[in-house]
């Protein structure tokens, strides 16, 4: 493993002024020493960015270099093409402002990338905390249960459980990931690989997944099946399910669309038309069933 890479770690923060010093510490307290910090306050109307001054100074002496900003509100992605594009690392490693990531998790990811240079990205298992950080446990439709009721104890067990048709041999493959968005948080990946992606693109709702289907064209993805980050859920992140399930409609629409051109000259027809027609086929049904019912040929 070569030690001397420089890890750029970058966080998009948003009104997590409860939890952003937490997020800043975990990253302190990473095994892997040469990492600089990036830290943009994209508008927070709390003291998200008084919270991360009152850290400066000690994220100075632990870091090769810091740099922590503020900005009217623009976005998670243009955030993030920010962040990107002021990072000097050899390798990317991005956490949200409410999450913390476990100590060896930079660590343990660098070690594989740093030996596999045909791999891009790596990413590790996520366990679940809520509000008080506490580790959850949940069933079906998020449902939080005692450890021994509970469905799943980690994002792996949902992955494995739910995810039947994508195997971990096959993790981050780019006809797996038209299926849908699966990968964890907390991945380490290639800088250069991201820049040759290109930017993250504004217009998309499902910022992750978008990045992570050009990234699968360049490289290729590694899961650990160890817990190396904590994702957190809030109570006020919760929605409706007829409101969730339209946003995901429109997430989907998004997707497809972009990637129609790539998919229709590279191979991946098939899959495209599966997709488009396992998430949008009954629409065509019900128009022509509505045209029928009508009188219209």
């Amino acid at each position: 493993m070569n030690t001397d890479d420089l890890i750029s770690v970058i966080i998009p923060a948003y009104n997590h002024e409860r939890y952003v010093a937490e997020c800043v510490r975990s990253i302190m307290a990473q095994t892997y020493r040469n990492i600089e910090l990036l830290v943009i306050d994209d508008g927070s109307t709390d003291g998200t960015y008084a919270k991360l001054l009152e850290l400066k100074p000690e994220c100075e002496k632990r870091f090769a270099r810091v740099v922590f900003e503020t900005q009217e509100n623009r976005g998670v992605c243009a955030t993030m093409n920010k962040l990107v594009a002021k990072s000097h690392g050899d390798y990317l490693y991005d956490i949200a402002s409410d999450d913390t990531s476990k100590p060896q998790a930079i660590k343990t990811l660098h070690s594989f990338l740093s030996q596999n240079p045909d791999y891009v990205l790596a990413v590790g298992d996520n366990e679940i905390i809520n509000g008080k950080s506490e580790r959850i446990y949940w069933g079906k439709n998020r449902a939080v249960l005692p450890e021994n009721k509970a469905l799943y104890k980690t994002f792996g067990d949902a992955l494995c459980l739910n995810a039947s048709d994508i195997k971990l041999a096959d993790f981050g493959a780019y006809a797996n990931l038209l299926k849908g968005n699966y990968v964890p948080n907390g991945y380490l990946y290639s800088r250069q690989a991201m820049i040759d992606a290109g930017k993250y693109d504004e217009s998309v709702f499902l910022e992750d997944w978008y990045i992570h289907l050009q990234l699968s064209k360049i490289g290729k993805y590694q899961y650990i099946p160890d817990i190396l980050y904590s994702y957190r859920w809030h109570d006020s992140n919760t929605v409706s399910s007829s409101e969730y399930k339209a946003k995901q409609l429109e997430i989907y629409r998004q997707i497809y669309e972009h990637e129609k051109e790539y998919c229709f000259t590279h191979g991946y027809k098939k899959q495209w038309k599966r997709q488009w027609c396992k998430r949008f086929g009954w629409r065509a049904k019900w128009k022509k069933l509505r045209d029928f019912i009508r009188g219209k040929k």
